[in-house]
């Protein structure tokens, strides 16, 4: 895994390999998408190849981008390269740095550009088996109650941004 991401190392910005920034629990820049169809939000299940939460349930979208990439390029891309959307206007909401465990002696400790893009039912998708296993559409207040209710089935970011940051990712469609 030889991929390198922007991260933070003595105050400045420098590329640093996904693992070892993951590893060493790093401040590091990311992106995260959630496409919605009125109050129903397209969640994937992470692939059992990924090397931390693997067969967990995220928001649509989530990744980091290469050093030097715009974050709203690295979004396109992403849902393309995993679930194999294309078109869709990215709306950024908001900025939100978070550090949590994601299991394996891993730290996500991201700074995350968050964006939503609208998108009706017959979204076109082609999901990447090495990266989605599956994906669904749920509504935000049944998504809201399964993570509190089985916290154990998604990733941890989902939980923090339904939990601290639901008002201004999702506006009026934040769930109960």
């Amino acid at each position: 895994m030889s991929e390198m991401i922007p991260a933070w190392v003595n105050g400045e910005l420098t590329p640093v390999e996904k693992l070892e920034a993951h590893q060493k629990g790093l401040r590091h820049k990311a992106i995260s998408v959630f496409v919605m169809d009125g109050d129903r939000v397209l969640i994937q299940r992470r692939a059992l190849g990924k090397y931390h939460t693997p067969g967990y349930w995220a928001n649509t979208c989530c990744t980091h981008p290469r050093f030097d990439e715009a974050s709203e390029d690295c979004a396109r891309r992403r849902l393309e390269e995993e679930l194999g959307i294309t078109g869709l206007t990215l709306d950024f909401r908001e900025t939100v740095e978070y550090r949590a465990d994601v299991g394996n002696g891993l730290i996500e400790h991201e700074v995350v550009d968050i964006y939503v893009a609208p998108a009706g039912p017959d979204l076109k998708m082609d999901l990447n088996p090495d990266e989605v296993m599956d994906a669904k559409w749920i509504a935000m207040d049944d998504l809201a109650r399964e993570t509190r209710e089985n916290p154990d089935a998604y990733t941890p970011w989902l939980q923090i941004y339904l939990e601290k940051h639901s008002d201004a990712i999702f506006g009026t469609l934040s769930p109960a």
